[in-house]
């Protein structure tokens, strides 16, 4: 009995804002997959760019979703999980990570996610070649200039320079 008290008592913590002592609000989804609760007592000016009224938001752990694609090294049901910084990867379902000794164990199949383009029946308004739509893994996407690549060994963009964000 103890113990179901105990979790209660732990729900109703975690439901009450730690700065106001105020409610939390409904859970919110950000553009990128995230998930978080804001402070019922704050909320986010579009215009100002800035919180109002209370600042606090608890950000949830985002469950990975399973695939129906299988490890090619042993087997096991795929997951696709996003990284803190919004990155994402498919990687096998055994893969674990114990933060007490910092080990991985398991299955150590991982496949980073990297963003698709497609060529359009537009034209660049700088040099005149073919314009690409870049949608990243995040599902961010742009238009830009056929001709602009990613020089990795001296690590900057070559050819046109031409972007617009969608």
């Amino acid at each position: 009995m103890v113990k179901k008290n105990e979790e209660k008592t732990n729900e109703k913590e975690s439901e009450v804002c730690p700065k106001c002592g105020s409610a939390l609000g409904e859970i919110q989804t950000t553009k990128t997959g995230k998930r978080f609760q804001r402070c019922s007592t704050g909320r986010w000016d579009p215009e100002t760019r800035q919180a109002q009224g209370c600042p606090f938001i608890k950000w949830l752990q985002v469950e990975p979703q399973v695939l129906d694609e299988k490890c090619p090294k042993c087997g096991a049901p795929l997951v696709l999980t996003t990284t803190r910084f919004g990155k994402r990867m498919k990687k096998c379902s055994t893969n674990s990570w114990d933060p007490k000794t910092k080990t991985a164990s398991g299955c150590d199949y991982v496949e980073w996610l990297k963003g698709t383009t497609e060529e359009l029946d537009e034209v660049c308004p700088k040099c005149g070649e073919k314009l690409v739509l870049f949608t990243s893994a995040a599902g961010k996407r742009l238009k830009k200039c056929s001709t602009n690549k990613w020089n990795a060994e001296e690590h900057k963009a070559e050819g046109c320079d031409y972007t617009q964000w969608l």
